[in-house]
């Protein structure tokens, strides 16, 4: 990807950092390969390693399948919201591509749950986010797997269950993921510029008056 803060073209593999309580940590580290820093250098590349980390690991742990509660007759309930049975879960990984943005997808038998920490460059972004992800959970029925309240230390979280793959194509439903992601970052950045816009032109207009 290219790292438009320092200005320099990087190209990523990934590299498990940690591995503590079963608990899978990885980050995009850079390599050496031109191939990849050729593709890495076409526009609107920046978060494709990044994304296509993301893309392969959700369809390694989309393998879902029906499976009735052990505790309630006539239950199925999302054991990755459940986690009553520890041998029914998988472990959960993080992939992280900077400190303020990752990805935390937590697998089951029945289920997978996806949560994305959003970039916030400052404090603006913060406020944007907040309100427009708000305002998302707020219709999650409409979405179908989103989920109304997000995993605590994550800005959005979908949830995905054998329903969902029974019923859908599972390739779609992780297209569905990854252009949510890709879109929610234009959103709040077009949101950004017509907010500060909007902000010259009260204080043009302000400002304008005292001449």
């Amino acid at each position: 990807g290219i790292n438009a803060e320092y200005g320099t073209i990087t190209c990523f593999t990934l590299a498990r950092l940690s591995e503590e309580k079963q608990h899978f940590t990885y980050t995009l580290t850079p390599t050496h390969s031109e191939a990849l820093l050729m593709a890495a250098a076409k526009p609107g590349n920046e978060k494709k390693p990044y994304l296509d980390v993301i893309r392969s690991t959700l369809e390694a742990a989309m393998c879902l399948q029906n499976f009735a509660s052990q505790e309630v007759e006539r239950h199925n309930k999302p054991e990755v919201e459940w986690q009553n049975h520890k041998e029914l879960l998988l472990n959960p990984v993080t992939i992280v591509r900077n400190s303020g943005e990752k990805t935390l997808i937590e697998g089951s038998i029945n289920s997978i749950r996806v949560s994305v920490c959003i970039k916030k460059a400052d404090e603006l972004d913060t406020i944007l986010a907040k309100r427009f992800l708000r305002f998302l959970s707020q219709r999650a029925e409409n979405f179908i797997v989103l989920r109304r309240k997000p995993v605590k230390g994550y800005d959005i979280s979908f949830l995905v269950t054998n329903t969902h793959t029974e019923t859908m194509y599972k390739h779609k439903l992780v297209d569905f993921i990854i252009q949510f992601m890709t879109d929610i970052d234009s959103e709040i950045s077009d949101m950004k510029l017509a907010v500060s816009g909007r902000a010259r032109t009260v204080v043009t207009t302000y400002l304008g008056a005292f001449k």
